[in-house]
């Protein structure tokens, strides 16, 4: 492991060369390392374990850093196509008193539990399509590929709370209660029982009283809507769940049979912004796959001669701005932060000029090393913070083809057409960011500073197919800072703020880091987060996959 060093990394910003097959190439990478351990399968480790401290945990952490994501990538002789396939396995690290313990759970969905009676893949999942059951005889087989596909309740992307409850979520329609200190699976909860969505995404926002926010599609005869919801802050009897939830709006998609595809969402103190991206997914590839044997990854196609749509949602009234913000082709999973300052809406995202990553992220190319790895990486567009800045006061008065924006920044926002205002970004990073190869999972100190004015974010650089540095941006100067070790692979960082808090970034920085090349030594990392130094690290005896989204349960 010592012997890693880092790859050559010449990355021009965003250059394009076609090359063979007219894929489009990105960087100039070469001598990735292999890490293909990162998406092995591993046993879970129900009942909790000791961790080796290293360096010291700060005694006023006191509760339970919960983390999300795939765990399993084969059931008996059959393998899963894509990274986000994996059967979910959730993970608490349980912090107290300076000590930290281990525990993991494979999440018992009704995919997982099918998986395992059948030892074969039962149900599709993002990127693998179900064969059909060969116990089934000719006809029967030949009958069940003409069935709808029925949605995976395989929760592997996020732990996210409503009305105080721990739920794990994917995007599709079904949520699990989790119990955040057994991780066992309390109960399956549909949103379709509640309000007419078929999902939701695995990131909602939540108001300082528990009000939530998220967003889900629906399908009708009239085409695809996308569909804000309100989760209320508080249950009327303990077994409440997502009673009470209401649509407060449905704004019909572009194109009715081909919706944008959506990870997550934009919300400030008064708007809920959602970001209708040129990732396009085809409904009737889609739900034709099971007869033409393809995923639903398959029925997702990058556009780029479509622009960006920022829809705005007032949050108390439901109302869909008739102003409509454009921007040219980008694709964007995270938001950052979003708040209103002097008439405007300033949104901070991380975003790229291409929308084809999903695709690449198929676990045999996790698995590649060599030429064929560097290969990978190349053809996938770098991600950047970037900031636009939507005037929220276009009226018969606004002049045309002018910058609407302050001269504080670089974004612009000209008014086009009636009722369209184009905005072009200002990039929230220096060149220096060129060389970790950009930022994703970004985080901020969400309880204090989510839709208010900000000044530092965190994320992971991406100078392999996963994240291999920490990254803390501040936005006075677009300095970095920078967290590194050869071989290592940090995970989304989650800020944690200390008790007696007085600037925004007093605490600390929790990431649980990968080794793929070293067994058995996971840890979760401490980091200051003010000086972006290392405070300690609780080393873990057993191997975890590479996650996704993780968030912290304070211990009152």
């Amino acid at each position: 492991m010592d012997t890693i060093t880092h790859p050559q990394y010449n990355a021009p910003a965003l250059k394009k060369s076609k090359s063979r097959k007219d894929i489009n190439h990105f960087t100039d990478v070469h001598g990735l390392p292999c890490i293909e351990k990162i998406v092995s399968s591993v046993e879970d480790t129900p009942e909790p374990i000791n961790t080796s401290i290293v360096g010291t945990i700060p005694e006023w952490i006191n509760g339970s850093f919960l983390r999300n994501g795939p765990g399993k990538f084969e059931i008996g002789n059959q393998k899963f196509n894509h990274w986000f396939d994996g059967m979910a396995l959730l993970h608490q690290f349980k912090i107290s008193n300076g000590q930290v313990t281990y525990k993991s759970r494979f999440l018992s969905s009704g995919s997982y539990q099918a998986n395992k009676e059948h030892n074969r893949i039962a149900v599709s999942e993002f990127g693998t399509v179900t064969m059909p059951d060969p116990c089934k005889n000719v006809f029967q087989r030949f009958l069940s590929r003409f069935e709808l596909p029925k949605p995976t309740d395989n929760a592997n992307v996020s732990f996210v709370t409503y009305k105080g409850d721990y739920y794990v979520s994917t995007e599709t329609n079904v949520i699990h209660k989790v119990d955040p200190e057994t991780l066992e699976t309390t109960k399956k909860v549909d949103w379709s029982k509640f309000i007419a969505v078929n999902g939701a995404t695995a990131h909602p926002h939540s108001e300082p009283d528990g009000t939530t926010y998220n967003m889900g599609n629906s399908y009708t005869t009239k085409g695809a809507y996308y569909n804000i919801i309100r989760v209320p802050p508080t249950k009327k009897t303990a077994e409440e769940t997502l009673e009470g939830a209401t649509v407060l709006c449905s704004i019909p998609a572009v194109d009715k049979t081909k919706p944008s595809y959506y990870h997550s969402f934009a919300m400030s103190e008064n708007y809920v912004v959602f970001i209708e991206q040129p990732i396009k997914m085809d409904l009737l590839k889609i739900v034709t796959g099971k007869l033409t044997g393809k995923s639903i990854s398959d029925g997702l196609s990058w556009n780029p001669k479509l622009n960006t749509i920022f829809h705005l949602i007032d949050k108390q009234t439901g109302k869909v701005s008739s102003i409509k913000y454009l921007a040219k082709p980008l694709s964007t999973f995270h938001q950052i932060n979003a708040y209103e300052e002097d008439g405007f809406l300033i949104i901070d995202m991380c975003a790229s000029d291409d929308g084809q990553a999903i695709a690449n992220y198929n676990v045999q190319n996790l698995r590649k090393s060599g030429e064929a790895l560097d290969e990978v990486y190349n053809t996938l567009c770098r991600v950047f913070p970037r900031r636009f800045v939507l005037p929220l006061s276009v009226d018969h008065d606004t002049p045309y083809g002018k910058n609407l924006n302050l001269p504080d920044s670089t974004a612009t926002s000209i008014r086009i057409a009636k009722n369209k205002v184009f905005c072009t970004h200002e990039d929230l990073h220096g060149e220096d960011l060129h060389q970790y190869g950009g930022l994703e999972f970004p985080q901020i100190n969400y309880g204090k500073y989510n839709t208010h004015p900000y000044r530092y974010f965190y994320g992971c650089g991406f100078r392999h197919l996963v994240g291999d540095t920490l990254i803390k941006m501040d936005l006075h100067g677009k300095n970095m800072k920078v967290w590194e070790q050869p071989g290592l692979y940090p995970s989304e960082p989650v800020f944690i703020p200390s008790p007696d808090a007085t600037k925004e970034d007093d605490g600390v920085i929790l990431s649980v880091v990968i080794t793929p090349n070293k067994d058995k030594s996971t840890f979760l990392l401490v980091l200051d987060a003010k000086t972006f130094e290392e405070v300690g690290r609780a080393v873990v005896p057993v191997n975890i996959p590479y996650g996704f989204h993780g968030t912290f349960n304070a211990t009152v």
